[in-house]
């Protein structure tokens, strides 16, 4: 049986490619503008850690016809098995409406990403795709996008007589053997109408457990990390203001622990700051989301006060081993911040393999990580307050709610004339002339 052929689309630094590649998938051809990913994708080409017969296309996909992706993939319409990509997230991540009640959405000229999968899936019409997203884009009452997305596929069936149906969850990476609690939003569809069902949880967080759960607990940090040796590379001291402050901060905690709520120095305000500002991993919980483009102080940190080197998040991603990241740090870590756990897209390959291609695999998940007997060691000590920050002790205001930050009342005006646009949008005729900006990081998560 041939291995089934893939359309990649906004590939970044392979992510979902690695996961699909690892399910038995050969990825005919990708797309990516960003000239660092590309290079990243050339050399896991290089390494067969993605097929060498992929083609890349290092272009900004809105200068493409979907024609010339297919060319490049040697596919005509209705030849490829599965179409996939995560366009970029920003007009809907979850940060711009923490601060104001409100973020730009369809409004944001870059959501024409989505667009621009779509005029691909039409012209290609493969047999399944699967799309990647911010669960903001489906938040509740703010869901436009999934209603554009569920427009445009209804005007593709009723064209090609395609039955395309968006399936869509929001799941957790961490409820799948991902050492790290990464939460995105997934659309998969079949051109016959298929029926897909998300795979279940196969991990829990320990503190949820019961006696009648037999599911595996989650995989930590330190199960993922172990092996690593520790690294010399003075890009990953923690420099800065606060730099001095990380090492009074308990493992798994952030700048709340130095809050009135928390068990240190009241030098915050609760809930003031962004949940990854000072966010330490812990040895024995999965990691935090890692970020794309971190501020000085933005987590997650290491347990040992310093920030994650490349292999350490490649591996939290469950990058394949030996996967190469090319460029400086701080390039590495935004190839890795903005993929798709590759175990996570691994497992997905599998479920759309067997429910909608008919293929099955008796193996287990090539890119799971393997799991030492014993358990973490303890937690690192805890370090005094420099004296530095101490003049900060004393009682603080706490965040006033979701959409009450200082930015909000500027943007109340901004909202409402979003809110024209987006109509415009939905109604089909507001979607033409929106740019694609070349630019693929998203914010941090606030708590």
């Amino acid at each position: 049986m041939q291995n089934p052929v893939t359309i990649s689309l906004y590939s970044g630094a392979g992510g979902l490619d690695f996961g699909f590649e690892a399910a038995g998938f050969r990825t005919a051809v990708a797309v990516e503008m960003d000239q660092r990913c590309a290079e990243t994708l050339r050399e896991n080409r290089a390494k067969r850690l993605i097929s060498k017969e992929m083609q890349l296309i290092s272009d900004d996909i809105t200068k493409l016809l979907p024609s010339d992706i297919l060319q490049a993939a040697q596919l005509d319409s209705e030849e490829a098995d599965l179409l996939i990509g995560g366009p970029p997230c920003q007009p809907f991540s979850k940060s711009g409406f923490w601060a104001t009640g409100e973020a730009r959405r369809l409004n944001d000229p870059r959501a024409s990403t989505i667009e621009s999968f779509l005029l691909v899936l039409e012209r290609a019409r493969p047999r399944a795709f699967l799309l990647e997203n911010v669960e903001g884009l489906g938040f509740r009452g703010k869901d436009e996008g999934l209603q554009y997305i569920t427009k445009r596929l209804h005007q593709v069936n009723e064209t090609w007589k395609t039955e395309y149906r968006p399936h869509i969850a929001v799941l957790n990476a961490a409820d799948f053997g991902v050492p790290q609690l990464r939460r995105r939003l997934f659309i998969v569809g079949a051109r016959d109408g298929r029926p897909f069902v998300f795979p279940k949880a196969t991990h829990i967080n320990p503190s949820e457990a019961d006696g009648s759960d037999d599911r595996a607990h989650f995989v930590t940090a330190w199960e993922a990390l172990r092996d690593i040796s520790t690294p010399e590379d003075v890009d990953l001291k923690v420099r800065g203001k606060w730099a001095d402050l990380l090492p009074s901060i308990p493992e798994g905690q952030n700048y709340l622990w130095h809050t009135e709520r928390g068990g240190g120095e009241q030098l915050f305000g609760w809930r003031r700051r962004y949940w990854s500002f000072l966010l330490k991993i812990a040895k024995n919980l999965p990691a935090w989301t890692i970020q794309a483009q971190p501020g000085p102080a933005t987590g997650p940190f290491h347990w040992a006060n310093r920030r994650l080197s490349i292999e350490e998040m490649a591996r939290l991603q469950t990058f394949p081993r030996g996967a190469i990241i090319t460029g400086s740090h701080a390039d590495a870590q935004r190839q890795i911040g903005n993929a798709v756990p590759s175990l996570l897209a691994e497992i997905l390959a599998r479920e759309i393999s067997s429910q909608l291609l008919g293929r099955s695999l008796s193996t287990a998940p090539q890119l799971a990580i393997q799991r030492p007997a014993g358990t973490p060691p303890a937690p690192e000590p805890v370090g005094p307050v420099a004296s530095k920050y101490l003049s900060l002790r004393g009682a603080h205001v706490a965040h006033p709610g979701t959409g009450r930050g200082f930015r909000a009342s500027s943007r109340k005006d901004a909202a409402i004339a979003g809110q024209k646009a987006l109509d415009l949008f939905l109604s089909g005729s507001g979607h033409g002339n929106l740019a694609f900006p070349n630019d693929e990081s998203f914010p941090t998560e606030p708590l």
